[in-house]
Formats: structure tokens, C-alpha cells, sequence
């Protein structure tokens, strides 16, 4: 099928179901009165982004008696970003959007309003909600000018971590979260004794030298563009100070089209307490965490005095030959500096309970998935080379209108996904989380949820993926979203 617009929606005579919204003031699903967000001044943006400033968090808004309600308009705006001024597109005015804060059960109502010149849509990356209607579907498309209510429900057993969203219209993915289209979502309920949080959003943008977003080469779709600046929440190598003793809990999303992130903050004591939607069941010690595009680490971080940089250390995702090298950082994030009275003894963490194995649970069918990718016009993937389309999977590029892998409601599947291709490509499956069982021929014994897994080059991975709930059509692709715009995408429909 193709994507949904709000003109479709009205002839098939859903907008009620799908919360569409003709203009002006209307309802939400909960009846009450939106706020017309053409009448409330955006915040503005400049002076967020300048070099070497305190390191600015985005705007919180949490959910109330189980719902949160916000307004969102995507937009063109104007920042400063390294001291130059920059013309960027935003949430509300912000870069990042703000940060949604909910609790498993809760409902998120959010009315979007189109200020771009190209269409748009809302994917609330890592949620376990449903794809259907006016949920976290892949295939609605938002025209220029034109609103849409979404109502996003979160099971009352949703896992708890950092999550993130940004739009999703096939075509534009790339660009719009490359010019500043994204923002966090926490869900809480694992609280932690820290001193702080600190949500950390990192991406990276290109811009001319008169501030416009530098276009995208052939050769950049091919290997996945990496921005010339490399941000966090908007702002170029910003500063962070602590005191000595202080723990602190980071949430980190890496919200870059291509770059992998390879973290490190040496000097300081770093804990891992879960990639994703899945949990360590105790604080883990980690000298680095790899994050591909996409994913997203929770972190604890114990403050010894000095300076330290928090830094991308630099990974190697592989090349196209002739094309290039793929080559992620390393580069400088983010300075902190721990300095003053020591703290005194914080409270240990308390254990949590392991998350969910599905290796308990019968499999019901088993499935090989394989990228797919060419060079000049010659595809490497199943059965060789051929003369195929440039960007899919097994030998196939994006079609709204295919399923391409049609499951049973209920069901327990393994599937094996292979990378035949020279370039590591990161796999991310809409709204049905993955727990990895086998990394490129290593068995992985504790449990471990992704929603995004990196599949290396020349490699593969094993997944279990649990389909009981939320039926319906979405998608799954490649999280290097030039690839993904470029057909790296397909469709997976449970009913």
C-alpha cells in the first residue's frame, strides 16, 4: 500500500480512527481541547548550539494521570551551531525536540502539524506499541501544511530505558533527522539513586559555508553520509562539570544517519545498565560502548576529579572500494570536569530482574533475511552477483504495496540475518524487539533486546522475535538511513 495521507484518510472515512484533523481547534482521542500551535510562539533556538557553552538539556515534559499531550511542529529555524549561524529544522523551535518522559501503561497523544516543505511522519523509535491506524505506522504520510493526531498506548509491562523519535516518511528519513528532526522519549520506572540524569543526544550535520545543510553526494547515499560537526543536544564539544563522588545516570541515543559510536570517557568510572529496551541485571563496568545508528546506551557514570573528554574513539564500519571507507570519528564530544567537595557514599544499585529469555519459548518458524547492495549496477547478495537494484533485501528494494514476510499472530520466530556486503549495516525491526542469540557465530548467553542489532560485514546474526502482540504492518531496514530512503527497507505484517 501506499502512504497514507490525511486527503485518503477522509475519503475512506477514518478520520475519526485515525485522528485526523481538517484544521483549527479539534479534539483529542481523550475529547479534550487542543491548543492551535499556530498561535503559541516556538522558543527560539539560537544560542543553544554555540562552541564550548554549558551543556544545555532538552526541554522535559512528562505525562500526567497516564497521558502526555504535546504538540509537535516540525519546522525550518535558524541556530547558531559552532558559532556559525545554521538553518536547521527543529521541533517546536528546539534542536533536540523535547524530551518525553512516560511510564509504562501511559498514552501519548501528539498532534502533528506539518510546517516542512516535504512531507513528513512520527516513529517513536524502541516502543512496543501497536502500528496500526494512528499508532507508530511507518506508511501515513503528513503533507506540507496538513495536521495529524497520533495516539501512541504503552502496555502496562513496557520495558523501561531510553527510546527516541523522529520521522519516517521513505524518502526523506535521511534528510530531515540529518537537519535536526529528533528528540528523546524515557520511560521510567527502574528509578536509580544518582545525583542526576543527563539525556544525551548525538548526531551530526554538514553544513555550506552560507549555513544551508550540505547536499548528499551518489557516493554518500552509497556508503551513508557522516556530518562534517558531530553534536550533543544540538551543541558542538559543549561542557559538563561534576563534583567528585557524584554518580550520574546518562541516557545517550545515537541519533546520527550513519556514524557508529564507539563511547568512551576515560578517567571516569563508566557502567552499563542496558542497551536499547533490554537491561543489564546488575551495573556492568565497560571501558567503551558501541552504539550504531539508532541505538541507545544507559549509562552510570561515578565522578573522579579531573578533566575528561567524552569521546567517539572511532570505528570501522567497512567500504564500498573505489567508494570509499567508512570510518566513524574519532572525535571529541563533549568535555567534563569533576572538581570541589567530594560527595559523600551513594547508596549501591539494587539488583534488577533478569529480562525475558525466548529461548524458553518453542520456535515456530525460522527465516534467512539478507541485505543487499550494489556496485555499478551489480548486486552482491544471495546466489552472487546479478543485475538488480542498487539498495533491498534479498534482491529486492522497498515496496509499500509488498509484504514481504508475512507472520502468524502469536508466534515465536528465529530469524538469521546475513550481511553478504563489504560495510557493516545496522538492522532495525519496527515496534516487535529482537533478542540476539548469536553474534556473527558467537553465541550470546545472557539475554540481550535490541530493537537495533549491527550486522557486520560479511557476517550475520541470530534474532528471537516474540509477534503475541500488536498486529498489523510495519517495517524493517537498515538504520544507515541513506540506505533505508534508497530501498533498504522491507514490509512484515503479523495477523
Amino acid at each position: 500500500m501506499e502512504p497514507i495521507t490525511r486527503r485518503q484518510a477522509l475519503q475512506l472515512g477514518v478520520a475519526g480512527s485515525l485522528g485526523v484533523v481538517v484544521g483549527g481547534v479539534g479534539l483529542s482521542q481523550t475529547g479534550l481541547p487542543w491548543t492551535d500551535p499556530g498561535g503559541v510562539p516556538l522558543a527560539p533556538a539560537a544560542g543553544r548550539a554555540g562552541a564550548a557553552a554549558e551543556l544545555v538539556e532538552p526541554e522535559l515534559v512528562a505525562s500526567r494521570d497516564g497521558l502526555l499531550r504535546v504538540d509537535l511542529v516540525p519546522a525550518a529555524q535558524v541556530t547558531e551551531i559552532a558559532g556559525r549561524q545554521a538553518k536547521v529544522l527543529t521541533y517546536n523551535g528546539t534542536l533536540p525536540g523535547q524530551t518525553w518522559q512516560v511510564r509504562p501503561g501511559d498514552r501519548i497523544e501528539v498532534r502533528l502539524r506539518n510546517e516542512l516543505d516535504t512531507p513528513t511522519n512520527l516513529h517513536t523509535h524502541g516502543l512496543v506499541v501497536s502500528p496500526q491506524d494512528n499508532g507508530d505506522n511507518p506508511f501515513i504520510s503528513i503533507e506540507p501544511g496538513e495536521n495529524f493526531d497520533y495516539r501512541i498506548d504503552l502496555p502496562p509491562d513496557h520495558p523501561t530505558g531510553v527510546f527516541w523519535y523522529h520521522p519516517h516518511r521513505h524518502g526523506t528519513v535521511a534528510e530531515q533527522i540529518f537537519s535536526g528532526l529528533y528528540g528523546a522519549i524515557i520511560v521510567t520506572g527502574d528509578e536509580i539513586p544518582v545525583s542526576s540524569e543527563r539525556v544525551l543526544i548525538i548526531s551530526d550535520i554538514s553544513l555550506t559555508a552560507d549555513g544551508e545543510i550540505a547536499p548528499v553526494s551518489a557516493q554518500e547515499v552509497m556508503m551513508g553520509r557522516e556530518g562534517d560537526l558531530v553534536l550533543v543536544n544540538g551543541q558542538h564539544q559543549p561542557r559538563l562539570a561534576a563534583r567528585p563522588g557524584e554518580r550520574e545516570r546518562w541516557r545517550v541515543i545515537n541519533a546520527c544517519t550513519s556514524r557508529y559510536l564507539r563511547l568512551a570517557l576515560p578517567g571516569q568510572a563508566l557502567e552499563l545498565l542496558g542497551i536499547d529496551g533490554g537491561h543489564e541485571p546488575t551495573p556492568r563496568m565497560v571501558a567503551d560502548v558501541v552504539l550504531a545508528p539508532g541505538n541507545r546506551a544507559d549509562l552510570l557514570v561515578t565522578m573522579r576529579n579531573g578533566t575528561s573528554e567524552f569521546r567517539a574513539l572511532g570505528y570501522d564500519r567497512g567500504g564500498m572500494g573505489m567508494m570509499g571507507a567508512g570510518m566513524s570519528g574519532p572525535v571529541t564530544l563533549a568535555t567534563l570536569t569533576v572538581a570541589g567537595q567530594h560527595e559523600g557514599t551513594i547508596r549501591s544499585v539494587p539488583g534488577r530482574p533478569v529480562d525475558l529469555d525466548l529461548r524458553e519459548r518453542t520456535v515456530d518458524r525460522r527465516r534467512e533475511i539478507a541485505f543487499t547492495m550494489s556496485m555499478g549496477g551489480r548486486m552482491m547478495g544471495p546466489g552472487g552477483m546479478g543485475d538488480m537494484m542498487d539498495l533491498g533485501f534479498d534482491g529486492r528494494a522497498f515496496d509499500a504495496n509488498r509484504v514481504d514476510q508475512r507472520v502468524t499472530a502469536g508466534a515465536v520466530e528465529e530469524w538469521t540475518i546475513a550481511n553478504p556486503t563489504p560495510m557493516d549495516h545496522p538492522f532495525h525491526l519496527h515496534v516487535w524487539p529482537m533478542q540476539l542469540i548469536e553474534d556473527n557465530g558467537e553465541p550470546v548467553d545472557q539475554p540481550s533486546w535490541r530493537d537495533v542489532v549491527n550486522v557486520p560485514a560479511q557476517g550475520q546474526v541470530r534474532v528471537l522475535v516474540d509477534f503475541t502482540r500488536h498486529p498489523g504492518r510495519s517495517v524493517y531496514h537498515c538504520h544507515i538511513l541513506d540506505h533505508e530512503d534508497a530501498g533498504m527497507m522491507a514490509v512484515v505484517e503479523t495477523r
